[in-house]
């Protein structure tokens, strides 16, 4: 696989299973942070440990000085883009769209390919060239999301939940929606909902796609298909997974379970069942979607192209599968349950 390694790109610089054939999922390398961050030993989720970030003093929370890349086929940078439209923060942080198809050369800026743009910042061609901006010796996967610090120069962090909790906590005085996907009375809750989904669903989907042995694949699957399980049980009674509030929580599953069905049930094999057979998780991916401002972060054709083009070692032909046609505006009928969607949903006056 491809990395940076002292500032240079390598084509062969390190594997993404160990030795029993199972996916290893490298740690995010920038965690600085905007707000008040938290404790070092929190979650299993990639949240810390951050023993070495720098104060909060260095990376205030102001309009127009953070830039966000992402890409919408990837589900950690999808967290991101959520958050951002769901707190109304379009005009306080900026974003930059790199192309689906990632190459050998890693994610390429293509301007002229339909959803994608330039880099508003720096009019890189390739996101490792930002890396190398922000560290010339570095020696590290190179991903998104990824949150710039235009006046700083350099990466913030570019953690996923870290992200996503960073524009739902520190950016609060320029949102122009009144949301808050982490509420108090439900914040110990809440972590404790992403540190579990997070192994056997978000990251469950990748260690049986990229499991390199039968037996990592099927422990994989068994995980997956267990939690997936104990989530659709748990939401017959509520309507989301946190009880009655849309949360941190709800992002974190959505991006994996919007998905599921195009893509991880047939490009990884996870196909013990769709998520569209689900009793609970189906009509509760419907009712997420259809919350105002999540509908316009997901694009199917760039996730599709993503995962049927860029994974040659599970997809060498590159063939980009057609189903299912699913109808993600059909009624869901959540509504009876308690809760509703963020008030927000219409701007602060």
């Amino acid at each position: 696989m491809n990395q940076l390694v002292d500032g240079e790109w390598r084509t062969d610089a390190y594997e993404t299973t160990n030795d029993d054939g199972a996916f290893e999922r490298q740690e995010s390398t920038f965690r600085d942070w905007i707000g008040e961050a938290p404790p070092a030993d929190e979650g299993e989720s990639g949240r810390g440990p951050r023993e070495d970030d720098e104060s909060d003093d260095e990376f205030p929370a102001e309009a127009g000085r953070y830039h966000l890349y992402v890409s919408y086929a990837c589900p950690w940078a999808h967290r991101t883009l959520i958050a951002r439209s769901l707190k109304g923060l379009e005009d306080a942080i900026s974003v930059s769209v790199v192309d689906p198809y990632r190459d050998e050369d890693g994610w390429q800026f293509t301007p002229e390919k339909e959803g994608c743009t330039v880099d508003h910042v720096h009019g890189a061609d390739y996101l490792r060239e930002l890396y190398v901006r922000a560290d010339p010796d570095a020696t590290c996967r190179v991903t998104v999301p990824v949150l710039w610090d235009k006046r700083e120069g350099t990466i913030v962090n570019n953690e996923s939940s870290e992200i996503l909790r960073m524009l739902d906590t520190a950016f609060e005085a320029y949102a122009t929606r009144d949301v808050d996907l982490y509420p108090e009375g439900y914040r110990e809750e809440v972590d404790e909902i992403i540190d579990a989904i997070y192994e056997p669903i978000n990251n469950g989907v990748y260690r049986a796609g990229f499991a390199g042995s039968q037996e990592a694949y099927d422990e994989a699957i068994d995980d997956l298909f267990s939690a997936l399980d104990h989530w659709d049980s748990v939401l017959e009674d509520q309507r989301y997974l946190a009880g009655d509030r849309l949360t941190e929580a709800d992002v974190c599953m959505f991006t994996t379970l919007i998905r599921f069905d195009q893509v991880y049930h047939t490009h990884f094999m996870c196909n013990v069942r769709a998520i569209h057979e689900y009793e609970n998780l189906w009509p509760y991916l419907r009712d997420l979607y259809q919350t105002p401002g999540v509908a316009e972060t997901v694009d199917m054709e760039h996730i599709k192209e993503h995962y049927y083009t860029t994974h040659p070692d599970v997809n060498p032909s590159r063939i980009v599968a057609r189903g299912p046609d699913l109808d993600l505006d059909a009624p869901h009928d959540r509504d009876r349950l308690d809760g509703e969607p963020p008030e927000a949903l219409a701007p602060l006056q």
